[in-house]
Order: structure tokens, then C-alpha cells, then sequence
């Protein structure tokens, strides 16, 4: 039996130094590892906090909490690996990062419990082929950009363009056995309206993990882990499972907090090496072995910063992911939503979840479309001449069509036969 086992055994050290990112403890050092949860003595209770660095006389530590009343020489108890214990009454239900309930339904019945943050990919070798397609019912993703189960999509937006709808729409969908949300860094306004429209809209009842913007960065940081770890529990059972994070930025940025406290330095805009590293380990564990009956469909939202898509976060996601949507701020002043920009977005799977005459399609629409913008500014200044370039005037007389087709608010219903009517509208074209 290890030192960690021993249910006779308790570690404890003191508090030797305190600011406002975290605290030092001495007397703990040689007993502790990188990720642990330790608990410190207050007046109202035990606080909560997790090891993010070692020495060899003392270790420093954060709280999950973003104020604690504990002072200089307050005793610390070393509590080993966070785990949480989801089970299939989570259902419907709303969890912070720790798995503990924030909603008014009640206790939480608990399962067997797991560590959010030491689960491992599959092995890529071992891993299940992602080729059948989810009709998601939002026909500019079902036409344009489609996707698979299994597939890992990100959706790259600024403030304020419909990012946050987009994912409502999404969890409406009533491809998938469970939906599993995680919200991080959201004001609470959003919170209880996304939580509770999307209950009511799509009838099957969503787990939420809830950090919102005013808890500690621990809690914002682990929030992401801990919706994995849901998703792979219903994943393991054998359900269809989607998974959104919204957002792997706010994420990235309560990361970039944590490990900046640690004495990481930052390389590329302000991110230490660590936050760029763990992203992509954490998006690979949404893969499911062969033997696996269930999936994971993951959607994750990307929030640019100052729509400049060449951030660091952006970037790395980017090449990591198997698709993206990009959200244009343009699309969307035009009264267009989903703001989809048709043209820079891309499925990695497209070829798997569309068949040659589907595909042949899609490409007679974007290339209608990529004619019809350039032409943009010559339409604008009143230059364009019909009968000047048959190919234009096609496009121009179906474009908008198309646009309308591909425009669908939150009331509307999915559509889940988008290709006839994408063939309807395009059969001049073809002819």
C-alpha cells in the first residue's frame, strides 16, 4: 500500500506565504504531485485549493475559490487526486468543475469516481474510423461544412456574432443520445438562459458544467476536464454523445493565469509553453477506440480576440481540430444567421459524410458563391453590366437564394433534407 492509499494516514503542513494568486506550504513537499488537491483550515470551513508547483521545501498552491480567509500558519491537509463521479442521474443536471450540484434539484446520486485530468487518449492506431454523418439539422453545416460522429469542430468567432445561438441551435439537435455542455468564463445571464431554453427546446434533458466568469481561474481552467470526463462516461455506455465547450479561449486564458503563477514564462502573446501544450491533449481524448460502441461529437467555440484569427489559441486549435466554422462579423451586420462564412470554412471529413453527388453539388454552390462575392464591390459602384459574364449572372440570380435557404434562427425547425432543396435551386446551374 503507497503513502496515498493509507486511509490511516493524513499529511497536513502550514501556510508560510500568501498573495493574490496563491499560497505557499511547507511541511508537504516530498509527499505531494503536480495536480493534487489540498485543503486548508478557515474560520468557515476548508477551502479547497490544487498544487500547480513543488520545491524542495515548500509547494505552491491555488484555491478554487477567488477569496479565502485563511492567514500565515493555517493548517493544510493534503486530500490527493481530484476526482468526480458521474453517473446517468446527472442527466438534466447543472455541476461546477468539482461535480458538485449548482442547480435547485437536489442532491447529486454519484458513481464511481475519476480523475477529470490523468485520462489518456486512445491510442491513434487503436482508434474507431469517423465516417458516418450527423444530421444536425442547421442546413449551412449540413450542406457546407458537414459533420461526422466522433468529429472534433471549432467554431471561431468574435464578440457579438452569433457564436452563442449557434450553439444553442446545436444542442437542440436531435441526432445524439446525450448533449453535455460546459460553459466557461460566461456571464451568468447566459448561463441560466442557455441552460434552461435548451432543456425546454430539446426535451432530453442536458448535463451542464458551469464555470462562469466571476470563479477562480482553477475552476475555469478545470471546468473543460471535467465535461470530458461526463461525455467519456456516456460515451462508454454506448450513447451518441455531443459534447460543447464554450469557450476553449476563456479556457486558454484561465490557463494562461494559472500557469503564470506557477513561474511559467510566457512566449507567444502572454501563453506560457503549458497552456499551448494541453489544449490539443485534452481535445484527443474525445476519440473512441474500436471496441468502443459510443462517440463523442465535440463542438468547440474559439472566441478570436479582436477577430485577429493568427492568435495563438486560434492557431493551435486550428491545425488540431477536424473542422472549423468560421463566424463573419460581416455576414452577421447583414442580418444573416447562422453568420457562416461559407467560403473559409471547412469539414476535414467532408468526404466521408458526403456522397460524390452530394459533394459535386456543394461545389457548384461555393463556387456560385465565391463569384457572387467577388463581385461585391463591382455590384456596389454599379458597374456590373448584365450579359457581360454569363457565369455572374448566374450566380447573382441564385446567390441570394441560396443565402435564404441557409438562414435559420433559433425558432426555426431543423431541416434535415437541405440537398433536395440545395438541387431545386441549383438546377439551372447544372443545366
Amino acid at each position: 500500500m503507497s503513502q496515498w492509499d493509507a486511509p490511516w494516514l493524513k499529511i497536513s503542513g502550514r501556510v508560510s506565504a500568501i498573495t493574490p494568486t496563491g499560497f505557499a506550504v511547507t511541511g508537504m513537499s516530498r509527499f505531494a504531485r503536480l495536480g493534487d488537491c489540498v485543503s486548508v483550515e478557515t474560520s468557515s470551513g476548508l477551502v479547497q485549493g490544487q498544487i500547480i508547483r513543488i520545491e524542495k521545501d515548500q509547494l505552491l498552491a491555488k484555491p478554487f475559490v477567488s477569496w479565502a480567509d485563511f492567514h500565515l500558519g493555517s493548517r493544510v491537509w493534503y486530500g490527493g487526486r481530484i476526482t468526480i463521479a458521474p453517473s446517468v442521474a446527472w442527466k438534466g443536471r447543472a455541476v461546477n468543475a468539482l461535480g458538485e450540484p449548482v442547480d435547485a434539484a437536489g442532491e447529486l446520486t454519484y458513481g464511481a469516481p475519476i480523475d477529470p485530468i490523468a485520462a489518456k487518449p486512445p491510442i491513434p492506431l487503436h482508434r474507431k474510423q469517423i465516417d458516418d454523418p450527423v444530421k444536425t439539422g442547421i442546413s449551412a453545416i449540413d450542406l457546407f461544412t458537414p459533420i461526422c460522429f466522433g468529429q472534433r469542430v471549432g467554431i471561431f468567432a468574435g464578440a457579438g456574432v452569433g457564436k452563442s445561438t449557434l450553439l444553442m441551435q446545436m444542442a437542440m439537435s436531435s441526432g445524439f443520445d446525450q448533449v453535455v455542455v460546459c460553459l466557461v468564463g460566461e456571464r451568468g445571464r447566459e448561463v441560466k438562459l442557455f441552460h434552461e431554453s435548451t432543456q425546454l427546446a430539446s426535451g432530453k434533458g442536458l448535463t451542464s458544467v458551469i464555470a462562469t466568469g466571476d470563479e477562480s481561474p482553477m475552476m475555469r481552467r478545470l471546468a473543460p476536464y471535467t465535461a470530458t470526463t461526463i461525455a467519456e462516461f456516456y460515451r462508454d455506455r454506448g450513447d451518441a454523445v455531443l459534447l460543447i465547450v464554450d469557450s476553449l479561449t476563456r479556457t486558454a486564458h484561465a490557463a494562461r493565469e494559472v500557469a503564470l503563477s506557477a513561474g511559467e514564462p510566457p512566449v507567444a502573446r502572454g501563453y506560457p509553453p503549458s497552456v499551448l501544450a494541453d489544449l490539443p491533449q485534452l481535445l484527443e481524448r474525445v476519440s473512441a477506440e474500436e471496441t468502443q460502441p459510443g462517440s463523442i461529437t465535440a463542438i468547440y467555440s474559439v472566441l478570436v480576440d479582436g477577430d485577429d484569427q493568427t492568435e495563438p489559441v486560434a492557431d493551435c486549435l486550428r491545425g488540431t481540430l477536424d473542422g472549423h466554422l468560421n463566424l463573419s462579423r460581416t455576414i452577421a451586420e447583414r442580418g444573416r444567421f447562422p453568420a457562416i462564412d461559407l467560403l473559409s470554412s471547412v469539414s476535414r471529413l467532408a468526404s466521408s459524410a458526403l456522397n460524390e453527388e452530394q459533394l459535386k453539388l456543394v461545389s457548384l454552390a461555393r463556387a456560385l458563391i465565391a463569384r457572387y462575392e467577388d463581385s461585391f464591390e463591382l455590384r456596389a459602384m454599379g458597374a456590373y453590366q448584365p450579359g457581360a459574364d454569363p457565369q455572374l449572372d448566374l450566380a447573382i440570380k441564385l446567390v441570394p437564394s441560396i443565402y435564404e435557404l441557409l438562414s435559420q434562427d433559433q425558432t426555426e425547425s431543423e431541416n434535415l433534407e437541405p440537398f433536395a432543396a440545395l438541387d431545386g435551386l441549383l438546377s439551372e446551374a447544372k443545366g
